[in-house]
Protein backbone atom coordinates (compact mmCIF):
# COMPACT_ATOMS: atom_id res chain seq x y z
CA UNK A 1 0.00 0.00 0.00
CA UNK A 2 1.62 2.94 -1.17
CA UNK A 3 0.13 6.47 -0.92
CA UNK A 4 2.74 8.51 -2.60
CA UNK A 5 2.44 9.53 -6.06
CA UNK A 6 4.27 8.13 -8.40
CA UNK A 7 6.95 10.40 -10.80
CA UNK A 8 4.51 10.44 -13.44
CA UNK A 9 1.50 11.56 -11.18
CA UNK A 10 3.81 14.14 -9.55
CA UNK A 11 4.89 15.30 -13.16
CA UNK A 12 0.83 15.90 -14.04
CA UNK A 13 0.03 17.82 -10.82
CA UNK A 14 2.73 20.13 -11.54
CA UNK A 15 2.14 20.59 -15.23
CA UNK A 16 -0.93 21.54 -14.23
CA UNK A 17 -0.54 23.84 -11.82
CA UNK A 18 1.70 25.33 -13.91
CA UNK A 19 -1.04 26.13 -16.63
CA UNK A 20 -3.71 27.55 -13.81
CA UNK A 21 -0.83 29.72 -11.84
CA UNK A 22 -1.57 31.97 -15.25
CA UNK A 23 -5.41 31.85 -14.16
CA UNK A 24 -5.46 33.42 -10.88
CA UNK A 25 -8.02 34.85 -9.06
CA UNK A 26 -9.41 37.97 -10.28
CA UNK A 27 -9.96 35.84 -13.96
CA UNK A 28 -12.16 33.28 -12.07
CA UNK A 29 -13.89 36.57 -10.66
CA UNK A 30 -14.45 38.28 -13.84
CA UNK A 31 -15.82 34.92 -15.26
CA UNK A 32 -18.09 34.62 -12.08
CA UNK A 33 -19.47 38.17 -12.81
CA UNK A 34 -19.75 38.05 -16.76
CA UNK A 35 -20.03 34.50 -17.49
CA UNK A 36 -18.53 33.77 -20.93
CA UNK A 37 -16.62 30.37 -21.45
CA UNK A 38 -12.96 30.42 -20.09
CA UNK A 39 -12.08 29.32 -23.72
CA UNK A 40 -8.28 30.22 -23.47
CA UNK A 41 -7.82 28.28 -20.39
CA UNK A 42 -9.65 25.25 -22.00
CA UNK A 43 -6.82 25.96 -25.02
CA UNK A 44 -4.44 25.83 -22.90
CA UNK A 45 -5.33 22.78 -21.16
CA UNK A 46 -5.94 21.49 -25.10
CA UNK A 47 -2.79 22.53 -26.38
CA UNK A 48 -0.55 20.70 -23.28
CA UNK A 49 -2.35 17.39 -24.52
CA UNK A 50 -4.44 17.12 -20.75
CA UNK A 51 -7.99 16.85 -22.44
CA UNK A 52 -7.19 13.21 -23.74
CA UNK A 53 -5.80 12.42 -20.42
CA UNK A 54 -7.52 9.13 -20.15
CA UNK A 55 -8.42 8.16 -23.57
CA UNK A 56 -6.46 6.02 -25.50
CA UNK A 57 -3.02 6.70 -26.79
CA UNK A 58 -3.84 5.61 -30.39
CA UNK A 59 -6.56 8.67 -31.01
CA UNK A 60 -3.81 11.31 -29.29
CA UNK A 61 -5.06 10.67 -25.75
CA UNK A 62 -2.49 9.91 -23.04
CA UNK A 63 -3.67 6.33 -22.41
CA UNK A 64 -3.95 7.03 -18.81
CA UNK A 65 -5.91 6.08 -15.59
CA UNK A 66 -8.83 7.53 -13.68
CA UNK A 67 -6.07 8.47 -10.57
CA UNK A 68 -3.84 10.65 -13.48
CA UNK A 69 -7.40 12.41 -14.12
CA UNK A 70 -8.48 12.55 -10.64
CA UNK A 71 -4.90 14.39 -9.74
CA UNK A 72 -5.51 16.43 -12.88
CA UNK A 73 -8.86 17.30 -12.26
CA UNK A 74 -8.20 18.13 -8.34
CA UNK A 75 -5.06 20.66 -9.43
CA UNK A 76 -7.69 22.21 -11.32
CA UNK A 77 -10.27 22.90 -8.92
CA UNK A 78 -7.24 23.49 -5.92
CA UNK A 79 -6.12 26.43 -8.16
CA UNK A 80 -8.90 28.58 -7.10
CA UNK A 81 -10.92 27.55 -10.47
CA UNK A 82 -13.16 25.91 -8.94
CA UNK A 83 -15.87 23.84 -10.47
CA UNK A 84 -15.86 26.68 -13.24
CA UNK A 85 -12.33 25.62 -14.48
CA UNK A 86 -12.91 21.80 -13.65
CA UNK A 87 -16.30 22.27 -15.55
CA UNK A 88 -14.75 23.60 -18.73
CA UNK A 89 -12.77 20.71 -19.26
CA UNK A 90 -14.55 17.89 -17.29
CA UNK A 91 -16.52 16.42 -20.23
CA UNK A 92 -13.42 16.01 -22.20
CA UNK A 93 -11.96 13.36 -19.76
CA UNK A 94 -14.61 10.55 -19.68
CA UNK A 95 -17.68 11.91 -21.65
CA UNK A 96 -16.54 10.35 -24.85
CA UNK A 97 -15.47 6.78 -22.96
CA UNK A 98 -18.51 5.09 -24.20
CA UNK A 99 -16.63 6.03 -27.79
CA UNK A 100 -13.46 4.95 -26.82
CA UNK A 101 -15.20 1.70 -25.83
CA UNK A 102 -17.97 0.85 -27.83
CA UNK A 103 -17.59 2.54 -30.99
CA UNK A 104 -16.50 1.54 -33.90
CA UNK A 105 -12.71 1.90 -35.51
CA UNK A 106 -13.80 4.29 -37.93
CA UNK A 107 -15.79 6.15 -34.79
CA UNK A 108 -12.66 6.53 -32.85
CA UNK A 109 -10.47 8.04 -35.56
CA UNK A 110 -12.88 10.67 -36.38
CA UNK A 111 -14.32 11.62 -33.29
CA UNK A 112 -11.43 10.96 -30.48
CA UNK A 113 -8.76 13.27 -31.66
CA UNK A 114 -10.55 16.45 -32.43
CA UNK A 115 -11.64 16.37 -28.53
CA UNK A 116 -8.73 15.48 -27.49
CA UNK A 117 -7.24 18.52 -29.26
CA UNK A 118 -9.81 21.20 -27.80
CA UNK A 119 -11.14 21.67 -31.62
CA UNK A 120 -14.28 20.39 -30.56
CA UNK A 121 -16.68 21.47 -28.14
CA UNK A 122 -19.07 18.24 -26.65
CA UNK A 123 -22.38 18.75 -24.52
CA UNK A 124 -23.88 15.88 -22.75
CA UNK A 125 -27.28 15.59 -23.44
CA UNK A 126 -29.33 12.72 -21.08
CA UNK A 127 -30.73 14.35 -17.99
CA UNK A 128 -34.25 15.47 -18.99
CA UNK A 129 -36.75 17.65 -17.30
CA UNK A 130 -39.55 14.99 -16.49
CA UNK A 131 -37.13 11.93 -15.62
CA UNK A 132 -34.39 14.11 -13.43
CA UNK A 133 -32.23 11.05 -12.00
CA UNK A 134 -34.54 8.27 -12.94
CA UNK A 135 -32.94 8.09 -16.06
CA UNK A 136 -34.55 5.29 -17.73
CA UNK A 137 -37.76 6.82 -17.90
CA UNK A 138 -36.65 9.72 -20.66
CA UNK A 139 -38.89 10.74 -22.78
CA UNK A 140 -36.70 12.05 -25.48
CA UNK A 141 -37.43 10.01 -28.84
CA UNK A 142 -35.23 8.85 -31.62
CA UNK A 143 -37.50 7.23 -34.34
CA UNK A 144 -35.60 5.06 -37.17
CA UNK A 145 -35.87 6.27 -40.50
CA UNK A 146 -33.83 4.29 -43.39
CA UNK A 147 -30.70 5.61 -42.82
CA UNK A 148 -31.01 8.34 -39.98
CA UNK A 149 -33.06 8.62 -37.35
CA UNK A 150 -35.64 11.28 -36.22
CA UNK A 151 -35.47 12.83 -32.57
CA UNK A 152 -37.36 14.58 -30.52
CA UNK A 153 -37.51 15.92 -27.18
CA UNK A 154 -36.19 17.34 -24.63
CA UNK A 155 -32.98 17.86 -22.59
CA UNK A 156 -31.92 19.93 -19.45
CA UNK A 157 -29.56 20.94 -17.14
CA UNK A 158 -27.18 20.20 -20.13
CA UNK A 159 -23.73 22.13 -19.83
CA UNK A 160 -21.55 24.08 -22.55
CA UNK A 161 -24.47 23.64 -25.38
CA UNK A 162 -23.82 27.35 -25.77
CA UNK A 163 -20.94 26.77 -28.23
CA UNK A 164 -20.29 23.09 -28.27
CA UNK A 165 -20.96 21.69 -31.79
CA UNK A 166 -21.63 17.94 -30.83
CA UNK A 167 -24.00 16.47 -28.36
CA UNK A 168 -23.55 12.75 -26.67
CA UNK A 169 -27.35 12.15 -26.26
CA UNK A 170 -29.25 9.68 -24.65
CA UNK A 171 -32.65 8.62 -26.59
CA UNK A 172 -35.27 5.89 -26.60
CA UNK A 173 -35.24 4.21 -29.63
CA UNK A 174 -38.18 1.37 -28.31
CA UNK A 175 -41.89 2.42 -26.20
CA UNK A 176 -40.90 2.36 -22.63
CA UNK A 177 -44.33 -0.41 -22.00
CA UNK A 178 -42.51 -2.62 -24.81
CA UNK A 179 -39.18 -2.67 -22.70
CA UNK A 180 -39.55 -5.45 -19.78
CA UNK A 181 -36.69 -3.70 -18.13
CA UNK A 182 -36.94 0.04 -18.14
CA UNK A 183 -32.86 0.73 -19.18
CA UNK A 184 -33.41 -0.94 -22.27
CA UNK A 185 -34.66 0.62 -25.00
CA UNK A 186 -32.31 3.27 -25.24
CA UNK A 187 -29.93 4.55 -27.37
CA UNK A 188 -26.93 6.54 -26.76
CA UNK A 189 -25.55 8.86 -30.37
CA UNK A 190 -22.58 11.54 -30.50
CA UNK A 191 -23.37 13.89 -33.11
CA UNK A 192 -23.40 17.34 -34.65
CA UNK A 193 -25.36 20.01 -32.44
CA UNK A 194 -27.65 21.00 -35.61
CA UNK A 195 -28.83 24.66 -34.47
CA UNK A 196 -31.51 23.82 -37.14
CA UNK A 197 -33.42 21.70 -35.12
CA UNK A 198 -31.92 22.53 -31.68
CA UNK A 199 -32.56 25.15 -29.41
CA UNK A 200 -30.71 26.17 -26.63
CA UNK A 201 -32.27 28.31 -23.52
CA UNK A 202 -29.30 29.13 -20.80
CA UNK A 203 -30.72 28.66 -17.12
CA UNK A 204 -29.46 31.43 -14.92
CA UNK A 205 -28.00 29.87 -12.09
CA UNK A 206 -26.51 30.59 -8.64
CA UNK A 207 -22.79 30.07 -9.49
CA UNK A 208 -20.00 28.39 -11.88
CA UNK A 209 -21.24 30.97 -14.76
CA UNK A 210 -18.61 30.90 -17.09
CA UNK A 211 -20.04 27.20 -17.72
CA UNK A 212 -23.28 27.55 -19.04
CA UNK A 213 -26.13 25.02 -18.49
CA UNK A 214 -29.26 24.77 -20.19
CA UNK A 215 -32.40 23.40 -21.66
CA UNK A 216 -32.23 22.03 -25.15
CA UNK A 217 -35.06 21.79 -27.35
CA UNK A 218 -35.03 19.03 -29.99
CA UNK A 219 -37.30 19.04 -33.15
CA UNK A 220 -36.66 17.35 -36.00
CA UNK A 221 -33.08 16.69 -35.48
CA UNK A 222 -31.73 14.23 -38.38
CA UNK A 223 -29.32 11.81 -36.77
CA UNK A 224 -27.16 9.25 -39.39
CA UNK A 225 -26.99 5.54 -38.01
CA UNK A 226 -23.32 5.58 -38.16
CA UNK A 227 -23.63 8.27 -35.28
CA UNK A 228 -25.08 5.22 -33.28
CA UNK A 229 -22.59 4.35 -30.45
CA UNK A 230 -23.12 0.68 -30.26
CA UNK A 231 -25.88 -1.39 -30.44
CA UNK A 232 -29.25 -0.14 -30.30
CA UNK A 233 -31.31 -0.31 -26.77
CA UNK A 234 -27.72 -0.32 -25.09
CA UNK A 235 -26.90 3.21 -24.19
CA UNK A 236 -27.80 3.69 -20.90
CA UNK A 237 -25.98 0.28 -19.83
CA UNK A 238 -22.70 2.19 -21.47
CA UNK A 239 -23.57 5.32 -19.94
CA UNK A 240 -23.91 3.08 -16.63
CA UNK A 241 -19.71 1.80 -17.15
CA UNK A 242 -18.80 5.79 -17.02
CA UNK A 243 -20.90 6.50 -13.90
CA UNK A 244 -17.82 5.39 -10.82
CA UNK A 245 -15.24 6.95 -13.01
CA UNK A 246 -17.37 10.28 -12.83
CA UNK A 247 -17.99 10.05 -9.26
CA UNK A 248 -14.35 9.63 -8.37
CA UNK A 249 -13.91 12.83 -10.81
CA UNK A 250 -16.75 14.87 -9.29
CA UNK A 251 -15.57 14.10 -5.66
CA UNK A 252 -11.45 15.14 -6.54
CA UNK A 253 -12.56 18.27 -7.41
CA UNK A 254 -15.15 19.09 -4.34
CA UNK A 255 -11.65 18.05 -2.81
CA UNK A 256 -9.59 20.39 -4.75
CA UNK A 257 -12.07 23.27 -4.27
CA UNK A 258 -12.27 22.72 -0.31
CA UNK A 259 -8.33 22.47 -0.20
CA UNK A 260 -8.34 26.06 -2.24
CA UNK A 261 -11.35 27.00 0.53
CA UNK A 262 -9.19 25.92 3.83
CA UNK A 263 -5.80 28.00 1.86
CA UNK A 264 -8.00 30.97 1.95
CA UNK A 265 -9.07 30.83 5.18
CA UNK A 266 -6.39 29.65 7.25
CA UNK A 267 -3.87 32.28 5.02
CA UNK A 268 -6.50 35.03 6.42
CA UNK A 269 -6.85 33.46 9.95
CA UNK A 270 -2.69 33.96 10.25
CA UNK A 271 -3.22 38.07 8.97
CA UNK A 272 -6.54 38.98 10.32
CA UNK A 273 -5.89 40.53 13.91
CA UNK A 274 -8.85 41.71 16.38
CA UNK A 275 -7.80 42.62 20.04
CA UNK A 276 -4.44 42.44 19.63
CA UNK A 277 -3.54 39.07 18.05
CA UNK A 278 -4.36 36.97 14.98
CA UNK A 279 -7.76 35.50 15.08
CA UNK A 280 -6.12 31.69 14.03
CA UNK A 281 -5.08 32.00 17.80
CA UNK A 282 -8.76 31.66 18.76
CA UNK A 283 -9.69 27.77 19.39
CA UNK A 284 -13.33 29.09 17.86
CA UNK A 285 -11.53 29.65 14.65
CA UNK A 286 -8.40 27.08 14.57
CA UNK A 287 -11.00 23.94 15.44
CA UNK A 288 -13.25 24.12 12.19
CA UNK A 289 -10.83 24.55 10.26
CA UNK A 290 -8.58 21.60 11.82
CA UNK A 291 -11.80 19.68 11.33
CA UNK A 292 -12.17 20.58 7.52
CA UNK A 293 -8.04 19.67 7.02
CA UNK A 294 -9.09 16.10 8.56
CA UNK A 295 -12.54 15.73 6.51
CA UNK A 296 -10.66 16.88 3.14
CA UNK A 297 -7.73 14.30 3.66
CA UNK A 298 -10.40 11.14 4.41
CA UNK A 299 -12.20 12.12 1.52
CA UNK A 300 -9.00 12.14 -0.44
CA UNK A 301 -7.80 8.66 0.92
CA UNK A 302 -11.74 7.26 -0.37
CA UNK A 303 -11.71 8.72 -3.55
CA UNK A 304 -8.02 7.53 -4.31
CA UNK A 305 -9.15 4.17 -3.34
CA UNK A 306 -12.34 3.98 -5.59
CA UNK A 307 -9.62 5.78 -8.69
CA UNK A 308 -7.13 2.41 -7.75
CA UNK A 309 -9.54 -0.13 -7.67
CA UNK A 310 -11.13 1.36 -11.18
CA UNK A 311 -7.90 1.08 -12.84
CA UNK A 312 -7.14 -2.31 -11.09
CA UNK A 313 -10.73 -3.11 -13.03
CA UNK A 314 -12.13 -4.44 -9.97
CA UNK A 315 -15.76 -3.42 -8.22
CA UNK A 316 -16.03 0.40 -6.89
CA UNK A 317 -19.28 0.68 -7.02
CA UNK A 318 -19.52 1.74 -2.93
CA UNK A 319 -16.19 3.10 -3.01
CA UNK A 320 -16.70 5.88 -5.79
CA UNK A 321 -20.00 6.57 -4.15
CA UNK A 322 -18.57 6.79 -0.98
CA UNK A 323 -16.10 9.14 -2.05
CA UNK A 324 -18.31 11.62 -3.81
CA UNK A 325 -20.52 11.52 -0.96
CA UNK A 326 -17.53 12.31 1.66
CA UNK A 327 -15.73 14.38 -0.83
CA UNK A 328 -18.76 17.01 -1.28
CA UNK A 329 -19.78 17.21 2.31
CA UNK A 330 -16.39 17.99 3.18
CA UNK A 331 -15.73 20.43 0.60
CA UNK A 332 -18.95 22.06 1.58
CA UNK A 333 -17.89 22.47 5.34
CA UNK A 334 -14.47 23.72 4.13
CA UNK A 335 -16.50 26.42 2.03
CA UNK A 336 -18.81 27.37 4.66
CA UNK A 337 -16.06 27.37 7.44
CA UNK A 338 -13.93 29.41 5.32
CA UNK A 339 -16.53 32.28 4.63
CA UNK A 340 -17.08 32.01 8.47
CA UNK A 341 -13.56 32.78 9.39
CA UNK A 342 -13.79 35.78 7.14
CA UNK A 343 -16.58 36.94 8.95
CA UNK A 344 -18.32 39.90 6.89
CA UNK A 345 -15.76 39.93 4.59
CA UNK A 346 -16.46 35.94 3.58
CA UNK A 347 -19.74 37.51 2.23
CA UNK A 348 -17.63 39.80 -0.19
CA UNK A 349 -16.59 38.67 -3.73
CA UNK A 350 -12.99 40.14 -3.64
CA UNK A 351 -12.18 37.41 -0.83
CA UNK A 352 -13.62 34.65 -3.64
CA UNK A 353 -14.81 32.42 -0.77
CA UNK A 354 -18.32 33.48 -1.01
CA UNK A 355 -17.63 32.21 -4.76
CA UNK A 356 -16.14 28.70 -3.57
CA UNK A 357 -19.23 28.35 -1.64
CA UNK A 358 -21.56 29.09 -4.58
CA UNK A 359 -19.91 26.52 -6.09
CA UNK A 360 -19.35 23.70 -3.93
CA UNK A 361 -23.20 23.46 -4.14
CA UNK A 362 -22.76 21.53 -7.31
CA UNK A 363 -21.23 17.81 -6.27
CA UNK A 364 -23.25 18.06 -3.19
CA UNK A 365 -26.72 17.97 -6.17
CA UNK A 366 -24.91 16.34 -8.72
CA UNK A 367 -24.61 13.79 -10.64
CA UNK A 368 -26.59 12.07 -8.45
CA UNK A 369 -27.95 13.61 -4.72
CA UNK A 370 -26.35 12.37 -1.93
CA UNK A 371 -29.97 11.02 -0.37
CA UNK A 372 -29.45 8.12 -3.65
CA UNK A 373 -25.82 7.49 -2.36
CA UNK A 374 -26.76 7.08 0.76
CA UNK A 375 -29.86 4.92 -0.25
CA UNK A 376 -27.37 2.96 -2.35
CA UNK A 377 -24.81 2.43 0.34
CA UNK A 378 -27.52 1.12 2.81
CA UNK A 379 -28.78 -0.83 -0.18
CA UNK A 380 -25.70 -2.39 -2.31
CA UNK A 381 -23.14 -2.62 1.19
CA UNK A 382 -25.46 -2.79 3.64
CA UNK A 383 -27.88 -5.24 2.77
CA UNK A 384 -30.91 -3.00 3.23
CA UNK A 385 -34.06 -3.34 1.34
CA UNK A 386 -33.94 -1.16 -1.72
CA UNK A 387 -36.17 2.06 -0.51
CA UNK A 388 -36.45 3.79 -4.51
Amino acid sequence: MDFEFDETQVQIRDSIQKICAAYGDEYWLEKDRHGGFPDDFARDIAEAGWLGIALPERYGGAGLGVTEAAIMMMAIAESGAGFAGASAVHINIFGLKPVAVHGTEEQKRAWLPPIIRGEHRACFGVTEPNAGLDTARIQTRAERQGGEYLVHGAKIWTSTAQSANKILLLARTAPLEATPNPIDGLTLFYTDLDRRHVQVKEIEKMGRKAVDSNMVFIDGLRVPVDHRIGEEGKGFRYLLEGFNPERILIAAEAVGLGRAALRKATQYAKERHVFGRPIGQNQGIQHPLARSWAELEAANLMLFKAAALYDAGRPCGAEANAAKYLAAEAGFHACETAVMVHGGMGYAKEYHVERYMREVMIPRLAPVSRELVLSFLAERVLGLPKSY
